[in-house]
């Protein structure tokens, strides 16, 4: 059974918390956020502004899913992950 879209921004916030407070991750974790990230952009109840903040999000999970220093790529983006996960608390909310 698929999540519904709270759920996966429930699971998409979660993450980039975890990024945020631990300063480091996995390519794992990026690779879940690129694909909670695709179906969330394909969801029609989904707002277009959300779906910016889901851009710069799937760009960074990129970004981090090739680098070779993912810790250096996550520290280096802390101020995003805190805006981001600011978005997503207004946007659930």
């Amino acid at each position: 059974m698929p999540l519904d879209h709270h759920y996966q921004m429930d699971i998409l916030k979660d993450i980039l918390s975890n990024h945020q407070t631990d300063c480091c991750g996995t390519v794992a974790e990026c690779e879940q956020l690129e694909r909670l990230i695709k179906s969330l952009m394909v969801n029609t109840q989904i707002d277009q502004n959300v779906k910016q903040v889901l851009t710069d999000i799937y760009s960074y999970s990129q970004s981090g899913r090739y680098t070779q220093h993912l810790d250096d790529h996550i520290t280096s983006h802390q101020d995003q992950l805190s805006q981001w996960i600011n978005d997503i608390d207004h946007i659930t909310n």
